[in-house]
């Protein structure tokens, strides 16, 4: 029998490793958000309202990752209580109440880190900060922290917060097929669905897929006997406009509940790109073709119809679960995603799916989580519209809010913040040997003439902070951004 010689046995080694490791990173590696899959089943669990699809049946389990920074959090809270202060009060006063410019208490050489670089010209001519203990609600700097100032993309995280609350991070989108109302008709039923996709290969992730609801759909209509059709598509879940207040704009497509592949034009994933003026009838041109590929005829063009409000599915699709959807849009900035949640959230709370409704809702059900709105607009779910007015205290406090170990099913806003050097709208902000590489998890937000920059950080004592910095009348997005990174650098390394 042949010795087996040292260099065999490496090499055997070697590829038993290589196999360890693949399958490892099938199971916990990344998502497409950025987030590891495991961490965003687990969160997905918590959700103490269940999924409308995909309910666990267990009891909710202990966070997997930032033991160091969130088990502190409950003893932390009890003493507030103790002392007579709620989540967000600090010695005598509330969180943001202030006009001018402070700090909490101990928070000495924080603010005059923070002082300076607020000061910066770059950040143009109005200005808000507010930087709390997101443990304990206490001040640790603050700048104008009610002041309502157009935050751009940062009112993702209110909306990201309102839809998670209304809905919980398993709630699932569907998008139906059911038997139309004249004899050998079909139709496709839109359910807001932000994540379907017509793509035969689909993008990374789970998600609504248009080609697997054709092949159930054939294989329902072959059964019953069934191989010729005409095809209705209904998205009314929806109404008011449908084109966003800004007009036609590669950055976000007109709003329809039957939307693939965010109306895209081209093969990509995110980021602007021209789009679709009929996404809703697109969609159904699409699956009629995907039909016939697999032997069903579409007789005539596909055209708008009403399902029945009790008729039964012959075939269903599912959207990405909630909390991941609410991931992709933080990381990606993603407009698309924002406006169909907004949507959603307005639609969860028994107002009309429009933009009208979906600021009521949101507005609505962040003061039902205890968040002062004072002040605030919601004009839409994406930080498109300047209409929009949120202040720095605002965000922070939703920030705190999802770092509540009491609010689970709200966890994926901050799983899904863009991480300072790596992923995301921040990738190339903050890399390197800043201090807050890796560490900073942040929204951005960019107009022109407007800048902003919101998330949470661990500080070197190990405390969990959530910090805002909002400016309006920059001068530039570049000097602006470089300032709004200083600070977020200066929370990260500052004891």
């Amino acid at each position: 029998m042949p010795l087996v010689k040292t260099w065999q046995l490496i090499a055997a080694s070697a590829v038993a490793g290589l196999v360890l490791s693949a399958a490892t990173v099938s199971v916990t590696g990344p998502w497409d958000s950025g987030q590891r899959k495991a961490e965003r089943d687990r969160a997905a669990s918590w959700s103490r309202m269940g999924g409308v699809d995909h309910g666990s049946g267990r009891l909710p389990e202990a966070a997997p990752s930032a033991p160091g920074v969130l088990s502190g959090l409950p003893a932390a809270l009890q003493a507030e209580k103790q002392a007579g202060n709620p989540l967000g009060e600090q010695a005598g006063r509330q969180p943001g109440t202030g006009t001018g410019e402070g700090t909490g208490s101990g928070s000495d050489a924080l603010a005059g880190a923070l002082r300076p670089l607020f000061a910066d010209p770059a950040l143009g001519s109005l200005r808000s900060a507010s930087v709390i203990d997101t443990a304990t609600g206490r001040v640790l700097y603050e700048a104008k922290p009610r002041e309502p100032m157009t935050p751009a993309s940062t009112v993702k995280i209110a909306t990201a917060t309102a839809v998670l609350a209304a809905l919980g991070p398993e709630h699932r989108f569907r998008t139906t097929v059911t038997p139309g109302a004249a004899p050998g008709q079909i139709i496709l039923v839109g359910g807001g669905d932000p994540s379907l996709t017509a793509r035969k290969k689909p993008p990374a992730g789970s998600g609504g897929s248009l080609v697997a609801l054709a092949a159930d759909t054939a294989q329902a209509l072959k059964a019953a006997g069934t191989d010729s059709v005409s095809l209705g598509y209904d998205d009314s879940l929806y109404s008011g406009p449908a084109r966003h207040p800004i007009g036609l704009n590669p950055n976000v497509a007109p709003l329809s509940a039957l939307t693939a592949d965010e109306g895209r034009l081209n093969d990509s994933l995110s980021g602007p790109a021209d789009r679709s003026e009929d996404p809703s009838g697109d969609t159904a041109r699409a699956f009629a073709d995907l039909l016939a590929d697999r032997g069903i005829k579409v007789t005539g063009a596909p055209a708008k119809a009403r399902a029945a409000a009790d008729a039964e599915p012959l075939a269903t699709t599912l959207s990405t679960p909630l909390g991941g959807l609410v991931e992709r849009m933080l990381t990606n900035s993603d407009n698309d995603i924002a406006e169909a949640l907004a949507r959603q959230s307005a639609l969860a709370s028994g107002q009309p799916g429009s933009f009208e409704g979906a600021g009521k809702a949101v507005a609505a059900t962040l003061a039902s989580l205890g968040i002062d709105t004072t002040g605030a607009r919601f004009a839409d779910g994406s930080g498109l519209d300047r209409s929009d007015k949120v202040s720095a205290g605002l965000l922070t406090a939703l920030l705190a809010k999802a770092a509540d170990p009491q609010r689970p099913e709200l966890r994926p806003v901050l799983t899904g913040l863009p991480v300072a050097g790596f992923n995301g709208t921040l990738r190339g902000r903050n890399s390197g040997g800043s201090p807050a590489a890796g560490l900073v998890r942040a929204k951005t937000g960019t107009l022109s003439g407007v800048n902003a920059l919101a998330g949470t950080v661990v500080d070197p004592s190990g405390r969990l902070l959530a910090f805002a910095f909002l400016a309006a009348n920059t001068p530039g997005p570049e000097g602006a951004e470089k300032a709004l990174d200083k600070l977020a650098a200066a929370v990260a390394g500052t004891r």
